[in-house]
């Protein structure tokens, strides 16, 4: 129930448009939403009703504060509530999943002489984006394709002394120095354009003429490198499918659902032809299947960098007129937004639909397959072992450090067979410091993870990395620290023996058997974490042992310096006054450091001597 001094603030709440964040006994964001309507929307939360959504149930029972953002319009409300999901990633909003990230053919009109190439990251920089397609083989082959018919650099900086190879290989017109003029090159551009933009006719018609009459001008090598565009131009046309004859710029939006799962496929038309598909997944926890659709349209297209002209929908949205005025004001011309209820665009939804329950099929398929595979080891491992319940959350520990120097240790964590990263501890280990102890080790990690309250859960299965001394020496720290009712049990590596306490006996697992895999794998994800936090620290410290032999710059100054300095070159590059503005730093001390960076190297070497 809403305590009394919530429900007195939500009676207060303005009648304006706006966003409402809702907020647990953390402080956290958990659920980020946009009303016409602030007081009337958040009231609904607040007030009883036995047939609210599960997912909105469970929300409210971790909710214990709301915040609200006034807005003049619903636009405005809309906008910024796209903006703050994307920024807090609220826990009870819908998260898009898409099976794949899909590869875009990117062109960077934005410089003078552009570049194309494929690219997965969609970003608003200028640049002309095509896409997505499905056939990574496909993008690459066209990439390849267009770069041996049109001389494009490749090149990142064109801040070269001379022509690079692809010149001399007559790949490259080289920009870089001046040999071709921004107006030709930018013609190869305009007619690359012209065929991701399905206007391949007129450009294999233009492509055919200019062929010709270099053929009929005795120009025999210009007319072979125009037949070799025209082959490659009509190659690339083949993988486009024709859908309509209307050159209209559509997404098409397919829909299927079952109780457990939502599946929402975006097909891709362009001038006609149909480029590609998006497949994205939404966990089903109670929605309406319009509400789904309509918070999907909110987060695909306010990331978006391209803006259809026309989108079509499966189901009508309350949100639809927004969405035309949203999508008409991103694009800067007129968007139709609607449901179609006949002829072709009817059936493009009903494609659109039917490839979305195809996918929506598979995907359940992938995950019972998953299911039978990590459940059965777990339920397997619960046997051989002789556990008193299944382990379906085990903890494994590793401790890592070198000659007791940067003694960190950590703690992985697998949920139902899986690995559960987000629930990844690492621990800065202190009582060893200097001196190799894993005894002690091993005390302060599970004080640290068992001996305090913490909102953590408690395991099902313990595991540590090691033999039978290992696990007879952790068991009494484990108790002690009031862990009484979790198995624990050893790993030992030499040859894959598992320890269980209580028995003298170790078990030897087939090493194809899935739980020994299964155990294998927890083992070795806690090593890796372990030994990378390991690298990082050690790393820094010797980064910074540089700045200890430098004269005047104690711990106070080096702690200084890498918090306004991210990274060893920076602080190279910086100048005395801006090393002077690091917390603790003067003149006197910051021209030595930049003196110390202008050093030979034989001279630093001697510095670091000493």
């Amino acid at each position: 129930m809403p305590s009394e001094e919530l429900l007195e603030k939500v009676s207060h709440l303005p009648t304006s448009p706006g966003v409402y964040l809702w907020r647990d006994k953390y402080k956290r964001i958990i659920y980020v939403g946009k009303a016409i309507n602030l007081r009337n929307r958040v009231r609904s939360y607040v007030r009883h009703d036995a047939n609210r959504a599960p997912k909105v149930t469970a929300m409210m029972k971790h909710a214990v504060d709301v915040e609200t953002i006034q807005t003049k319009t619903e636009m405005e409300a809309l906008i910024l509530e796209n903006t703050l999901i994307k920024e807090h990633h609220p826990k009870y909003n819908i998260m898009l999943r898409d099976d794949k990230t899909y590869p875009y053919v990117k062109i960077t009109v934005q410089e003078d002489f552009p570049r194309l190439f494929m690219t997965r990251r969609l970003l608003r920089d200028g640049a002309k984006y095509f896409g997505p397609f499905t056939d990574v083989g496909a993008v690459h082959e066209t990439i390849k394709l267009l770069h041996q018919s049109f001389p494009l650099r490749t090149c990142r900086s064109m801040k070269v002394d001379r022509p690079c190879l692809q010149y001399h290989m007559h790949r490259c017109q080289a920009p870089c120095a001046g040999y071709v003029s921004k107006e030709e090159y930018k013609s190869y551009i305009e007619q690359i354009i012209q065929l991701f933009e399905g206007k391949a006719i007129p450009l294999l018609d233009d492509l055919k003429k200019e062929m010709e009459e270099a053929a009929e001008a005795m120009e025999f090598e210009r007319a072979a490198i125009l037949r070799d565009r025209l082959q490659a131009v009509d190659k690339i046309q083949e993988k486009q499918r024709m859908v309509t004859q209307k050159a209209n710029d559509i997404d098409v939006l397919g829909f299927a659902m079952d109780d457990r799962l939502a599946c929402l496929q975006l097909l891709f038309i362009r001038s006609g032809r149909l480029l590609g598909r998006e497949n994205y997944f939404v966990q089903n926890e109670g929605e309406r299947p319009d509400e789904i659709m309509t918070e999907f349209i909110k987060q695909y297209y306010g990331a978006s960098t391209f803006i259809p002209k026309e989108l079509l929908l499966p189901m009508k949205s309350e949100e639809e007129a927004l969405f035309q005025d949203w999508f008409t004001d991103m694009k800067g011309q007129h968007v139709t937004i609607g449901v179609p209820q006949k002829g072709y665009k009817h059936d493009l939804i009903k494609m659109a639909h039917e490839n979305a329950e195809t996918f929506l099929a598979e995907r359940h398929r992938q995950w019972q397959y998953q299911i039978d595979k990590s459940g059965g080891a777990v339920k397997r491992l619960a046997h051989v072992l002789d556990l008193p319940r299944l382990p379906e959350r085990m903890e494994c520990f590793d401790i890592s450090h070198t000659q007791g120097t940067e003694t960190v240790a950590s703690m992985v964590v697998f949920e139902g067979g899986k690995p559960a990263k987000k629930e990844y501890r690492k621990f800065k280990l202190r009582t060893t410091e200097g001196k190799p102890d894993d005894f002690k080790s091993m005390a302060e990690i599970m004080e640290r993870r068992y001996g305090k309250e913490t909102d953590w859960p408690m395991p099902d299965l313990i595991i540590i990395d090691g033999g039978k001394g290992q696990l007879n020496a952790s068991i009494p720290l484990i108790r002690q620290v009031g862990v009484t009712d979790v198995p624990v049990i050893s790993l030992a590596k030499r040859i894959e023996e598992v320890f269980v306490e209580g028995q003298s006996e170790s078990i030897i697992l087939s090493h194809h058997s899935p739980e020994l895999q299964l155990l294998q794998q927890i083992r070795d994800e806690a090593h890796r974490f372990a030994i990378t936090f390991h690298r990082k620290l050690r790393g820094k410290r010797n980064l910074e042992s540089i700045l200890d032999h430098i004269e005047g710059i104690g711990p106070k100054r080096r702690k200084g310096l890498w918090a306004r300095f991210p990274t060893m070159e920076a602080m190279r590059q910086a100048s005395v006054e801006e090393l002077a503005q690091a917390d603790g730093m003067n003149m006197v001390a910051a021209q030595k450091v930049y003196d110390f960076f202008r050093l030979s190297k034989m001279e630093k070497q001697e510095v670091l001597k000493q």
